[in-house]
């Protein structure tokens, strides 16, 4: 079962029509899906298969399942890939998606919890995190982490830390 977290229609809408193109495309259509479109599970191939799951309460409760094609892994867009990367490769980012990853924020919470020394610097780095699809603004000034992105995250965490040897 692929548990996915509920979000309003037109986030549901999309899902399902993404879910309706990987199917097409796994019956031989000569479209292949794109990098969004590889959010979803995958039929694993003859190189195996890569996955992760998970099931959060942090600041609600968040179920994840994905299964992806090991080869396919390797052809998925480096460019989107490496922003995401690039944009948790600062402490101070990692520091605002850690604080962000246990409730939403103002930016004056982040600031005091991330220790950076002006707004100015916490706006540069919110900017970074939002253009990588990772922080969003909920309101004139609060920020959180879309339900959909809290798992895949903290297995981004987990991976780091093991390629790093710190488990």
């Amino acid at each position: 079962m692929n548990d996915r977290p509920t979000g309003n229609y037109e986030d549901r809408i999309a899902d399902l029509e993404r879910r309706v193109r990987l199917l097409e495309g796994s019956t031989g259509s000569d479209e292949s899906p794109s990098a969004d479109e590889s959010a979803g599970t995958a039929s694993p191939g003859t190189a195996g298969s890569i996955g992760y799951q998970g099931a959060v309460s942090l600041y609600g409760n968040v179920s994840w399942t994905i299964d992806y094609d090991a080869a396919a892994t390797l052809g998925l867009d480096a460019s989107s890939i490496a922003g995401v990367l690039d944009a948790l490769g600062s402490p101070a980012r990692l520091a605002i998606v850690r604080t962000l990853l246990r409730g939403p924020a103002t930016a004056a919470e982040l600031q005091e919890a991330t220790d950076l020394s002006s707004p100015g610097r916490l706006y540069h780095h919110l900017r970074t995190l939002s253009a990588a699809h990772i922080v969003e603004q909920q309101s004139r000034n609060r920020y959180h982490i879309p339900p959909a992105k809290v798992v895949p995250l903290l297995v981004l965490s987990l991976a780091a830390a093991d390629v790093a040897e710190e488990l």
